[in-house]
């Protein structure tokens, strides 16, 4: 089965747990204001390789996963829009002992139920929890990631959850307030990760003459990333705790026990 990559990422470490291999997939069909991979969107693009061939790759860092706790993340551009080839890949690395992650907006074709049988944690993208701007977030409406999400939920699958912070669009406190409430909603959520917006793919508009949508928006301030993390936690309450990662210095929420 042959699948197209846009780029490996050899010993990633902030795509899932211990040191990773990460996949980055081929094509998406969401739009989102501050993707900073454009040139991931067409299906057509990156390099075309045998599931086979990637597994040989990925098997050459088993020792890294071992003492580390890793292993491999298929993210993307969207990686459910493959589903045959990341099927394939997925069941290959479960043969091999392998740990698996999906980092996904859930914005595929089908066949999660499959796919979520080799999958050991999902790393979910939530755009907004409000249809109308999920739709102005992402251009695409909501449906479809709520059918994956539903999916996630039926398998049981460990999640983490991660959000994009933009200045003035998810910044308030309001609306942290009722992306706490959603992440009530949702089962086996073991850690979750407010991302502050940053403005570091630009360029790639430029160079593909792609109007950058959130041109003149400054990166979002850390330190207020990080009160409304505090804020997320309160509203989640005390099943969770903060941990704050110094290398990167981000704080993140994990689920108690």
């Amino acid at each position: 089965m042959k699948g197209r990559i846009h780029s490996i990422e050899s010993m990633g470490l902030v795509d899932g747990p211990g040191i990773r291999t990460v996949v980055f997939l081929q094509g998406c069909k969401l739009r989102c204001l501050y993707c900073h991979n454009p040139d991931t969107w067409t299906m057509g693009g990156g390099t075309q390789v045998e599931a086979s061939d990637l597994i040989k790759k990925i098997k050459r860092y088993r020792p890294y996963f071992e003492k580390s706790g890793g292993g491999v993340t298929f993210s993307g551009g969207e990686p459910l829009l493959q589903p045959e080839f990341l099927l394939e890949s997925l069941k290959a690395c479960r043969e091999l002992g392998i740990h698996t992650a999906l980092d996904t907006a859930g914005y595929g074709f089908g066949e999660y139920e499959e796919i979520l049988k080799y999958t050991d944690l999902v790393l979910f993208d939530i755009k907004h929890e409000d249809p109308k701007q999920y739709l102005f977030i992402a251009g695409q409406k909501e449906d479809k990631s709520l059918k994956f999400l539903e999916a996630v939920q039926n398998a049981g699958t460990k999640m983490w959850i991660r959000h994009v912070v933009v200045p003035g669009i998810t910044d308030s406190e309001e609306h942290i307030v009722q992306l706490a409430k959603k992440i009530k909603t949702l089962q086996n959520v073991e850690k979750i990760e407010l991302l502050p917006y940053h403005s570091m793919g630009e360029n790639k508009y430029e160079v593909m003459n792609i109007k950058y949508k959130l041109e003149g928006v400054e990166q979002m301030d850390r330190k207020r990333t990080l009160e409304l993390t505090a804020l997320l936690h309160r509203e989640l309450g005390q099943d969770f705790i903060e941990r704050t990662d110094h290398r990167t210095e981000s704080t993140t929420l994990h689920r108690i026990g």
